[in-house]
């Protein structure tokens, strides 16, 4: 809002102040020619009353620093004169106006021939004096619009502020709402201008909320559904590898494929719950490393399968969270690396205070992530290569997505690099440590939603 009421202001006073510098050099131009007019005529006077005064000598009384110089001519023969003036002629003998330079200055001249006497009576005055007087008198004319023009921008300023208060309604509307609420804007009597962007804006929002309404059905439907039939997959695998004569490879590629289904539908369900629109976070004071350390317990079972060897270096470092998302963030960091480490390799966490942010690194010995990946491995059902360990592990390539997003909901960063390992992969969250973190629960809820 600043930067469009700074533009209207710049741009109006501009075009003012243009306007004004061209018509002040207008009316400059306009009054010096004026200005001309009357010093002429007044100059003009002059000779016609030097010819009605009887002058036969100099004037002794008119310095040489005079702005005024004239001469009586009888014929050719100087009869009288200024003492500023020169012996000859300072101006052609005729009717008219013309300039000349004698006495170190640039003088403007009149000539007049008396009708009664005869005599020419040639008169001058100092150029530079008369336009020194006529600037003066120009410029304090203009020095108002010039003070004016400061006046004017204030005033604009405040004009201008006022015409944009229904856009900074609009905008403190529009801000204070929750990621969750499209509800239609609610401004009394909005202005004509605005009724147009509010009306449109509405039907945006209901266009949006029917949208997200009919993906969250979708979503949440669809995965809850699924549940139901791979279960009865699950009884159906366990009873046909009770029977003896069934193949044993069969019963084991039929069962990892009940689990990955069933994997891919939890992934979506976690995706689901951790939507802006939808994550209802209780912020808690929570322990990272020991949270770390439940995790790595519960999943033991899994390194352990696959003959791996996992470390856990860390030390009490608190942080404002959700047990439950930083759950799901830890088990899908872990999941992975045990899911790309090859048989009898190393996973290593790290949990430490760094400044005002809590990190976590878990890294691992498997083939590592190229560095023209390492940004989209975040995005969902994006897997390298289809997957990165040789022996075909399977994905759904929602787990690194899900991560991020809970990482983004905690106002913190992820960021994926090399091991200490050999080619291996390490992934790198930084989150906003406990003592760091001073805005309440529902404040950050609201940030987070913008």
């Amino acid at each position: 809002m600043n930067s469009i009421r700074v533009f209207l202001v710049v741009v109006i006073l501009a075009v003012i102040a243009l306007f004004s510098f061209l018509a002040a050099l207008r009316g400059y131009q306009s009054s010096m020619l004026e200005a001309e007019r009357l010093f002429d005529k007044q100059l003009l006077d002059t000779a016609r009353l030097i010819a009605n005064i009887h002058t036969e000598h100099t004037a002794r009384n008119i310095g040489s620093e005079a702005s005024l110089a004239f001469q009586v001519w009888r014929g050719d023969r100087l009869v009288a004169g200024s003492r500023n003036a020169p012996e000859r002629p300072i101006a052609p003998f005729g009717h008219g106006f013309d300039y000349a330079n004698f006495g170190g200055y640039r003088w403007r001249t009149a000539g007049y021939l008396d009708p009664g006497s005869g005599n020419w009576i040639l008169v001058a005055d100092r150029a530079d004096l008369r336009y020194a007087l006529a600037e003066n008198v120009i410029l304090e004319s203009l020095t108002p619009t010039l003070i004016g023009l400061p006046v004017v921008g204030v005033l604009i300023w405040f004009i201008v502020t006022g015409g944009l208060r229904p856009l900074r309604t609009l905008a403190r509307e529009l801000g204070a709402r929750q990621a969750d609420d499209l509800s239609p804007l609610a401004i009394a009597a909005p202005k004509k201008e605005l009724e147009q962007i509010v009306t449109s804006t509405n039907g945006l929002l209901q266009r949006l909320e029917t949208a997200l309404l009919r993906e969250r059905q979708f979503a949440s439907d669809a995965a809850h559904e699924l549940r139901t039939p791979i279960a009865a997959l699950k009884l159906e695998v366990y009873n046909l590898a009770r029977d003896p004569g069934t193949d044993a490879g069969l019963v084991r590629e039929l069962e990892r494929t009940v689990e990955r289904l069933g994997h891919i539908v939890e992934q979506i369900l976690d995706l689901y719950r951790s939507s802006p629109d939808r994550y209802n976070a209780a912020f808690e004071r929570l322990d990272l490393d020991g949270l770390a350390r439940e995790v790595v317990a519960e999943m033991f079972d899994a390194f352990e399968h696959k003959q791996q060897v996992i470390e856990l270096d860390g030390a009490p470092c608190p942080v404002l969270g959700d047990r439950f998302a930083l759950r799901t963030l830890l088990q899908n960091l872990l999941g992975n690396a045990n899911k790309y480490t090859p048989a009898g390799g190393r996973i290593l966490v790290s949990v430490a205070r760094n400044g005002d942010n809590a990190r976590l690194v878990v890294e691992d010995s498997g083939p590592g992530i190229p560095e023209d990946q390492r940004t989209t491995v975040f995005e969902r059902f994006y897997r390298i290569g289809r997957d990165r360990h040789p022996s075909g592990e399977t994905g759904c390539g929602l787990g690194l997505a899900i991560v991020k997003r809970l990482v983004e909901l905690h106002r913190g960063s992820i960021r994926v690099g090399s091991s200490r390992f050999a080619g291996g992969a390490a992934f790198t969250v930084s989150l906003p440590a406990a003592e760091a973190n001073a805005a309440a629960p529902r404040e950050r809820a609201t940030e987070r939603g913008r």
